[in-house]
């Protein structure tokens, strides 16, 4: 029979799990050791997400107070490696080469705090040449991606047979059906289509949903010329201009990019600058 604490972290490490599935960035914390008189047992663990839900417990008391402070803090740093903290219940415990905490316990507790970062879930807006590439770097990559075209060939499980989600439609039917918290199950969405116009309304209809979420990212491939045209029309439509401007074009890093492939690793190697808060 399964231990109660056994129960309890499975459930935790199951929301995880969703959590990191559903686009969001993840905190963790998880007793390696425990000595005295303490509340953490080993194996306990917490979780914190970036929209600020917790999950799970490490015994609670003046030890989970300070470890979720920990947490909510490493979320804030893009940059966030893992790393073992010990936390020192003793009353007067100050100077100690630990955490202190005021306590009246009497032991050690050491914890392991990582940031657990979503796998991209990559939306190819434009099943053609480049959107072809691109999924087979992301297949290369683990990532997850899905395929949009209003061409119904050009987004089916022949040509893209890895994709969670295929759409084939026009883009009112398509933008009709994505909800602001329906398109953060996407990181990014990418606009490679063969007409302007299609990726134009695609950029307006995104934005106009997404609202003030930063999720999904949004990029388009084209010329600046191309680029001038699209927030033209974004603004005389009503987007703000502050989320026009989050939008990448052209995308992708600048590594003289000419062929489908060569494309395709620049903009995957932006996407995972953007992730490891090495590109802003």
């Amino acid at each position: 029979m399964a231990s109660v604490r056994g129960v309890v972290t499975s459930a935790t490490l199951s929301w995880v799990l969703t959590r990191l599935e559903e686009g969001e960035r993840v905190a963790l914390a998880s007793v390696v050791e425990a000595s005295g008189s303490v509340p953490g047992k080993p194996g306990a663990r917490m979780a914190v997400t970036n929209t600020g839900i917790r999950h799970g417990t490490i015994g609670g008391a003046g030890l989970e107070l300070k470890v979720e402070k920990h947490l909510r803090e490493i979320l804030l740093d893009k940059k966030a490696t893992s790393r073992i903290e010990k936390y020192v219940l003793y009353r007067d415990a100050k100077g100690q080469e630990a955490t202190a905490l005021n306590s009246l316990c009497g032991g050690t507790v050491t914890v392991s705090l990582e940031v657990l970062e979503p796998m991209p879930h990559i939306l190819i807006a434009g099943g053609g040449h480049c959107g072809q590439a691109i999924s087979a770097v992301c297949e290369n990559l683990g990532w997850t991606y899905s395929v949009f075209d209003v061409r119904k060939e050009f987004a089916d499980s022949d040509l893209y047979p890895d994709a969670v989600e295929h759409h084939s439609c026009d883009v009112k039917e398509f933008i009709a059906r994505e909800t602001n918290t329906k398109l953060s199950r996407f990181s990014d969405v990418l606009l490679l289509g063969h007409d302007w116009s299609v990726d134009q309304d695609l950029l307006i209809g995104l934005l106009l949903n997404r609202g003030d979420s930063e999720r999904p990212r949004i990029g388009a491939i084209g010329s600046r010329a191309k680029w001038k045209a699209f927030k033209e029309a974004a603004i005389s439509k009503g987007v703000l201009e502050s989320s026009i401007d989050s939008v990448r074009c052209p995308i992708g890093i600048d590594i003289g990019a000419e062929s489908p492939e060569e494309i395709a690793i620049s903009v995957c190697a932006e996407i995972m600058a953007l992730d490891k808060g090495i590109r802003e």
